[in-house]
């Protein structure tokens, strides 16, 4: 590939400087054009097709070259050829050189701007795969855009070819039709440069945003539509009214309060949503206990005597519950209502794109943020509603430990509270559809994960489909268990029992239920509200956030979407900022941890982006042998031959806290290099984080200079 560009750029190189060393531009004024105006047209007369194919041939290779003349040749072509077959030769000639231009730019220069450029062009990039011809459309009717320019700067743009061309030869015609005219009345020009006049530039422009003119007319008269049935208050109760104090929605009212807008927050449950409540908080608080648990099996390693307690499970459960108390101050309607917010209790429901129902009460509001979250999902599995399973909303309620506890999905959740319940020494069987844990990981790191699991006593399938369960209380009465799932692999089938069914498959934006229904918001395809990048929804006074909106269901990106939603709701008029979700971190909190940011290796391959992976294990790390925690590594991507991170992937203890160095490298864009600069404490983890940036700069080591280093350190001992 890099020969075959060299030899384009010798091969372009040499007929411009053809072009330039032979004068050939001299031929290419308007004082010659007028001069042979009339031998050319007698020899055209003369030999019509070959005089067409040659004036053909060099319009296209002028424009392909970007060489200057090119008006003057549209002159010459309704010169001598007269305005029809002039515009009709012109026409497809330009766009014909112009396509050729665009195609060697995009091999010449596409992938050398993408590597270097790539992050900052990202937003211009995915605005030109979807409004492309809109662009490239208005650019060629506006005469004020150098055509060459145009052919330079959409070769870096994902745009079809046959496109790009159809647009070039649409959007060209205007143009070319007034020089052809000019060209038919050739004998009185006396300048190519008045032949657009003010006016007619100022037509032309016009002309090239009318495309953009229509579709932000087409769009005000269907939000227009949109809102008919509603009245507009003139007055507003508030700035901003909130529907759900989870992450999302605590954050957002926050931020409003703190700028002094007057914010209302309804919720109808518990203040701070799930991740208090049900999730976050409480399955870490559970985390905690397992780990001790397993921290007591390795006693004799560490030099004590095996330890015999056994977990006392309804102490456990209990002391989750006492650390969701402890934490809920920190989001508490005291709290917040001390910080400028009104907090609302009761069941929120959107009545008109600016009014809001709740207890009877009718708010108004300038915008609406939606932050409702999401609930377990319940398959549609046959026999399920026969059995009292559990959730990760309900599982928080037991005080007495499941006989054979069967849980449902091996994604993150599945496998934290799998993990922590045979931890507690409860009977586990964990069933994942996939052939893998953590489908979403690499199969090293779910190996990995996979064979603690079973260390720690969990039995896990993979790749087996539960197609039916069945609930036999009968079983119950004899000290059974009483919930059996009929599984299938191909052609195998097995039957699992158990007392205890967890639901760990993911979880379901909540998106009924209070009006959004009623006023047509529209839901993107995975059932989340669909919001554009500045997190609005098709009513532009209603947004939304977290788990509701997506992608990611994380309690640290609902936050991080809240300040957006926040800000553009009270500011947009001013100016909107898109949501960034180029380095967001994610965490699943099992033993090992298993913490990343960006790509790993499987998302790269899948997305054809090249990469470097270096890697350190902690095995070799002081800290970690000293804890004997040694099981795990530190996996960084890199553009090949710099070190510019793609993506970090780290397995162990503590990774979730580790990863954050990564992070804050992506998001300000350093490198490896300045990992390692960075002075880190001995002994600790983190220092895993310079040894991997240590890996890859011992693999990029300047050899010659180093060769070099060493014969002058021989001299210098004189040997």
């Amino acid at each position: 590939m890099t020969r075959a560009r060299l030899l384009l750029l010798l091969v372009m190189g040499c007929l411009i400087g053809a072009f330039f060393a032979l004068d050939l531009g001299h031929y290419l004024s308007l004082a010659q054009l007028q001069a042979r105006q009339a031998s050319l047209a007698l020899w055209v007369e003369r030999h019509f097709v070959a005089a067409s194919l040659l004036f053909l041939m060099i319009y296209v290779l002028s424009t392909a070259l970007s060489l200057p003349g090119a008006s003057l040749l549209t002159l010459a072509g309704s010169a001598v050829f007269g305005v029809a077959w002039g515009l009709l030769l012109v026409s497809f000639a330009s766009s014909l050189g112009a396509t050729l231009a665009f195609l060697s730019a995009r091999f010449l220069l596409r992938d050398w701007v993408s590597a270097r450029f790539g992050d900052k062009l990202a937003t211009f990039q995915t605005g030109m795969a979807k409004d492309g011809p809109f662009y490239l459309l208005s650019l060629r009717l506006i005469p004020l855009f150098p055509f060459f320019l145009v052919n330079l700067v959409m070769g870096l743009t994902p745009i079809r070819v046959s496109t790009y061309y159809w647009v070039s030869q649409l959007g060209m015609l205007p143009g070319t039709f007034v020089y052809v005219l000019a060209g038919s009345e050739l004998a009185t020009l006396t300048s190519t440069g008045n032949i657009l006049s003010p006016g007619l530039v100022a037509a032309l422009t016009l002309l090239g945003l009318m495309p953009w003119l229509m579709r932000g007319l087409q769009r005000r008269l269907a939000l227009r539509r949109l809102h008919a049935p509603y009245q507009k208050p003139i007055r507003y109760d508030y700035n901003l009214v909130v529907i759900g104090a989870g992450a999302g929605g605590l954050v957002t009212s926050y931020i409003a309060a703190a700028v002094k807008a007057k914010v209302a927050l309804i919720e109808k449950h518990k203040m701070g949503g799930d991740c208090l409540n049900t999730g976050c908080v409480p399955s870490k608080a559970l985390i905690r206990a397992a780990r001790f648990a397993a921290e007591q099996r390795k006693a004799g390693e560490l030099g004590f005597s095996p330890s015999q307690s056994e977990a006392d499970f309804a102490a456990v459960m209990a002391r989750v519950a006492q650390v969701i108390r402890e934490v809920e101050p920190h989001d508490s309607v005291e709290r917040y209502q001390g910080l400028g917010v009104e907090c609302i209790e009761g069941a929120a429901r959107l009545v008109s794109p600016w009014e809001v129902d709740v207890n009877g009460r009718r708010l108004t509001t300038r915008h609406v943020v939606i932050a409702t979250g999401a609930r377990p999902l319940v398959p549609d599995l046959p026999g399920l509603g026969d059995v009292p399973y559990l959730t990760s909303d309900s599982l928080w309620q037991l005080r007495t430990p499941p006989r054979r506890l069967l849980v449902l999905g091996g994604g993150p959740i599945g496998c934290e509270l799998a993990q922590s319940f045979a931890l507690l020494g409860i009977p586990v069987t964990l069933v994942e559809l996939a052939d893998q844990l953590l489908p979403r990981e690499e199969r090293e790191v779910a190996e990995a994960l996979c064979q603690q699991m079973e260390r720690d006593g969990a039995t896990l399938l993979t790749g087996w489909r539960a197609e039916r369960a069945e609930y036999q209380p009968e079983e119950d009465m004899r000290v059974g268990l009483p919930i059996r799932l009929h599984l299938r692999r191909g052609d195998e089938t097995q039957v699992i029992e158990g007392d205890q069914l967890l639901l760990a498959l993911g979880r379901v934006a909540n998106v009924s239920g209070f009006g959004l229904e009623e006023l047509g918001v529209t839901l993107a395809p995975r059932g989340t509200v669909a919001v554009d990048g500045f997190l609005a929804t098709n009513y532009p006074s209603i947004l939304a956030v977290g788990d509701v909106a997506g992608p990611y269901q994380f309690t640290h990106f609902a936050a991080h979407q809240a300040w957006y939603a926040a800000v553009n709701a009270l500011f947009g008029q001013f100016k909107r900022f898109r949501a960034d979700y180029r380095v967001i971190p994610a965490a699943t909190y099992t033993t090992p941890e298993i913490a990343r940011v960006g790509l790993n290796r499987k998302e790269a391959e899948a997305q054809g982006i090249a990469f470097e992976a270096t890697r350190f294990d902690l095995a070799e790390l002081d800290r970690a042998i000293a804890d004997g925690e040694r099981e795990g590594f530190v996996e960084v991507l890199t553009v090949p031959g710099k070190d510019k991170i793609l993506g970090a992937t780290i397995v162990g203890t503590h990774a979730g806290e580790r990863i954050a160095e990564f992070v804050l490298a992506m998001r300000h864009k350093l490198g490896l290099g300045k990992i390692l600069a960075t002075l880190h404490a001995y002994p600790t983890l983190m220092e895993g984080n310079k040894y991997v940036a240590g890996e890859w700069k011992r693999a990029h080591q300047p050899t010659r200079i180093l060769a070099l280093l060493a014969r002058y350190h021989s001299w210098r001992r004189g040997a």
